[in-house]
């Protein structure tokens, strides 16, 4: 552990230091992301689906599912871009939407219009950032694999409480 003695200081110095470490502690939240302060999500629906949508209006709006069960449902656009939508069995509703956009997918949003802010990525590529809003009740998460051919994927879930 850390300890740090101000007995060797002068008295002026010791109202100085502890002033200063006063006011670094309250100007901390300053320096938290927004997004992290549990604000609004930059990224809030897929397509028009939202989490804890009702699962027949998820449908409505995505179109038929290349597969379709009572807790998942998955999607497929342009050969390059999958969706799975995860429903709760008993209540019928979305919990969490993840978007898969493999290699030559159009219009990959950044990290920055998703999250907030940019990835911190790896000598290969890849990067991976999760953040939580608990006002509105879920997490977004945006990760890319490394190489060549990166798959991005964004992902939403709602937080049990």
């Amino acid at each position: 552990m850390f300890r740090v003695s101000l007995r060797l200081l002068p008295g002026r110095i010791n109202v100085s230091l502890c002033g200063l470490l006063c006011l670094l502690a309250m100007s901390a939240p300053a320096f938290t992301s927004y997004a992290q302060r549990g604000d609004d999500p930059l990224f809030s629906d897929f397509k028009g689906v939202r989490i804890g949508m009702p699962t027949d209006e998820a449908r409505k709006k995505l179109g038929s599912p290349k597969e379709k069960g009572d807790e998942q449902d998955f999607f497929l656009f342009n050969d390059n871009q999958t969706v799975m939508v995860y429903y709760d069995k008993s209540t019928k509703t979305v919990t969490a939407i993840s978007i898969d956009f493999m290699n030559g997918a159009n219009a990959i949003p950044p990290a920055r219009e998703v999250i907030g802010s940019d990835l911190d990525t790896k000598a290969d590529g890849s990067g991976y950032k999760l953040v939580r809003y608990p006002k509105a009740g879920y997490w977004v998460a945006y990760s890319r694999t490394g190489g060549k051919e990166p798959t991005t994927t964004i992902t939403m879930q709602k937080i049990d409480r």
